[in-house]
This record gives structure tokens, C-alpha cells and sequence, in this order.
């Protein structure tokens, strides 16, 4: 190899360094550009989420049922004139192996 091309080389190198190990190199553009997916997918969960309390607020402001059926569900209220049944569900019974009481006998020869 001449010694002419080893420094072209070389300089190729030093000048390559920078762009892709360097402050603003790719490497560093490519992890930015990863975070800035992540955080557009957080933002918009968080967006989905606000629009649906937003919703929620409105129409708590606006009418009386969505405050009546919040204290329904949530508190348990009920009106004055009304009479609340409330009917336990039953539990599923399940099948359980119970090992017997007595030893298995024992075989002599």
C-alpha cells in the first residue's frame, strides 16, 4: 500500500468519526428519533385519556343523570321513594380431589 493512499484512508476515517460517533451523529439521531415515537405514543394514550374525562366533566356540568348514576353505582344511593334489593350471587361450587380418611392397607408376601 502506498503511503499516499494509507493517509486518504486515514483522513476518510478521521473525517467519518464525527458524523457517525459524534455529538450530532447518526447514532445520536437515531436514539432521538426512537424517544420521540415513544413519546408520541405516550401523548397520545394521554390525549385518548383526557378527551374521555373531558367528556365526562361536560356532562357531569351539564346534567343531573350522570350525577345520579355516578351516586347510584358508585355510593350505593338510592332515591327516597325507592326500595333497593340487593341479591348475593352465588359462588360456583368446584370439584376438589379429598383424600380419604383411612391408609391404603399394606401387602404382605
Amino acid at each position: 500500500m502506498r503511503p499516499s493512499t494509507a493517509i486518504l484512508l486515514g483522513l476518510a476515517v478521521v473525517i467519518q468519526y464525527p458524523l457517525w460517533l459524534g455529538k450530532g451523529g447518526w447514532l445520536k439521531v437515531w436514539e432521538s428519533d426512537r424517544q420521540l415515537r415513544q413519546q408520541r405514543e405516550v401523548n397520545r394514550q394521554l390525549e385518548l385519556r383526557n378527551v374521555g374525562l373531558e367528556a365526562e366533566t361536560r356532562n357531569l356540568k351539564s346534567g343531573l343523570e350522570a350525577v345520579e348514576e355516578r351516586s347510584r353505582f358508585e355510593l350505593g344511593m338510592v332515591k327516597s321513594d325507592e326500595v333497593f334489593f340487593q341479591l348475593p350471587q352465588r359462588k360456583q361450587a368446584t370439584v376438589t380431589e379429598v383424600p380419604s380418611a383411612a391408609p391404603a392397607p399394606i401387602k404382605e408376601n
